[in-house]
């Protein structure tokens, strides 16, 4: 069905005024914008629909194709409001001037600015964040993380705040499937740990000095690299992680962090939807998204509302490394939400506004000022099975009794798979050494009067430390065992497979 006379070009988009940009910085903690990318080949060629429209510098209409009882067809018209949509003339530059850009002085006043590209896989979010890419050749000079970091160095040198004497640095690391890996050293695996002063740090995440923009782009290519190796396009294997740009501002001595801006290119949110999946992996994988995009709506929610809200981080990976993000008056956030403008993505597009208008409902709620920087008043000590619970109070219609079990049962497996794997390698280093005492018992019964009691007690109690240390090894091995078919059996009640 075609669909025309619906795609009016507004010249004033283009031509938004600097006041107006400053006002919403000023007005909200929470900033929430829609960007509509152009049809692209592949939708060309199999000659799609256009249903997406931006009539206004902050509406945004999705012309939905719908049938009557006797067949009819039809356009159903959805109205969105945000504070900024951008159409598919608009330029990375022009997003980001009215999205991230107003959050870079945040960091150098002593706060913390977070952005997220959020929408389906193929909307634009790795394109709008790291800039252009043909297949794994990527120009990232035109994406938001450069930009951001072109705006640092131009503040860092500016006479207000060169005196400060700052320290510039910046990570660059993936989440995928409740996991952390550093994407400056070889993708290594990196442990979230909470210390005595409820501060999350990742643990062994590469930090690296960087003098000026060119240094950020090598950074920046590098993790990209990185995230997209073996793959022949970029969005094929980061739609499945949500990948993490940091560029934190230091007091001289690399000690007291001064600011951080934090931009994140978010998994496709379809991906959460594909629980059913026949391959375990896919499965952990597609429901770590999903509670991890519900915990970040509420966490945002959080910033948003006023009084001491309970922040549900320890739900999910993500939330729980930008924890920092969501706490006090200096915090700022902006969501960027993607969306692709062809028939066939209609649902998909649907889903992505709905959540978009979601947190911009709850960013500019009464009290979305943002609350006294108390840390502790943000944070109480539940644990993470508590957070669950609150997560699903507060997303009954999005996650079912039986997705909440499976979430829990998902939780359970990653438990103790991390018991299993922190256990594997604690046992390779004990049977290392356990081994050196072996040989150096062994080399006393080259002595032809060696003390043979002594040697066989010896050699007794280091057979039986190492019985008993390899029973627990194989204890724990047989729980993840457990918890593998425990998954298996939930994920069948959830959606049986045809």
């Amino acid at each position: 069905m075609g669909v025309s006379g619906h795609d009016p070009r507004v010249p004033e988009q283009h031509r938004l005024q600097a006041a107006d940009w400053k006002r919403t910085v000023e007005d909200h903690q929470i900033t929430v914008c829609v960007r509509k990318r152009p049809l692209n080949k592949k939708e060309l060629v199999k000659k799609e629909v256009d249903v997406i429209s931006v009539p206004t510098k902050d509406q945004m209409i999705v012309h939905e194709p719908k049938n009557k009882v006797d067949l009819t067809k039809y356009l159903e018209n959805q109205k969105f409001r945000f504070d900024y949509a951008f159409d598919d003339s608009c330029t990375n530059e022009v997003v980001y001037k009215y999205t991230a850009k107003p959050l870079v002085q945040t960091i150098f006043e002593g706060g913390m600015a977070t952005c997220f590209a959020y929408g389906q896989t193929g909307s634009g979010k790795t394109h709008t964040m790291g800039g252009d890419f043909q297949g794994k050749m990527q120009d990232c000079k035109k994406g938001i993380y450069a930009m951001a970091a072109r705006d640092v160095f131009a503040y860092l040198r500016s006479p207000k705040y060169r005196p400060l004497n700052l320290i510039v640095s910046a990570s660059f690391f993936e989440i995928y499937s409740g996991k952390v890996f550093d994407l400056l050293a070889d993708k290594a695996k990196l442990r979230v740990l909470e210390d005595g002063k409820q501060q999350v740090q990742i643990v062994g995440l590469t930090e690296k000095v960087v003098d000026n923009v060119d240094e950020v782009l090598k950074l920046i290519q590098h993790g990209n690299a990185a995230r997209t190796s073996g793959q022949t396009s970029a969005n094929s294997n980061s739609s499945r992680s949500h990948a993490v740009f940091q560029i934190v501002v230091r007091s001289p001595g690399m000690h007291r962090v001064h600011g951080k801006f934090s931009l994140i290119d978010l998994a496709g949110n379809e991906r959460g939807a594909d629980t059913s999946s026949a391959n375990r992996q896919t499965r952990m994988e597609s429901a770590e998204i999903n509670k991890s995009l519900l915990a970040l709506k509420e966490c945002i929610r959080a910033l948003g509302m006023k009084g001491n809200n309970h922040l549900p981080f320890r739900v999910s990976k993500l939330t729980q490394v930008l924890r920092d993000s969501f706490i006090g008056d200096k915090s700022r956030t902006c969501m960027i939400a993607m969306i692709s403008p062809a028939m066939s993505s209609c649902e998909h597009s649907l889903n992505t506004l709905r959540y978009a208008d979601r947190v911009k409902e709850l960013g500019t709620s009464e009290g979305s000022r943002g609350r006294a920087e108390s840390p502790q008043a943000d944070v109480d000590m539940e644990p993470a099975t508590d957070d669950l619970a609150h997560l699903r109070s507060l997303n009954e219609g999005d996650m079912s009794a039986e997705m909440y079990t499976f979430h829990e049962v998902i939780d359970e497996l990653q438990r103790a798979e991390e018991e299993v794997l922190d256990n594997h390698k604690a046992i390779s280093d004990y049977l290392t050494h356990a081994l050196q005492r072996c040989n150096a018992l062994l080399a006393l019964t080259r002595d032809v009067d060696y003390d043979q009691d002594a040697y066989v007690t010896q050699w007794e109690e280091l057979l039986n430390e190492q019985l008993a240390v390899l029973a627990q090894s194989r204890d724990l091995a047989a729980e993840f065992r457990n918890k593998m078919q425990k998954e298996e059996r939930m994920s069948r009640r959830i959606q049986p497979r045809h």
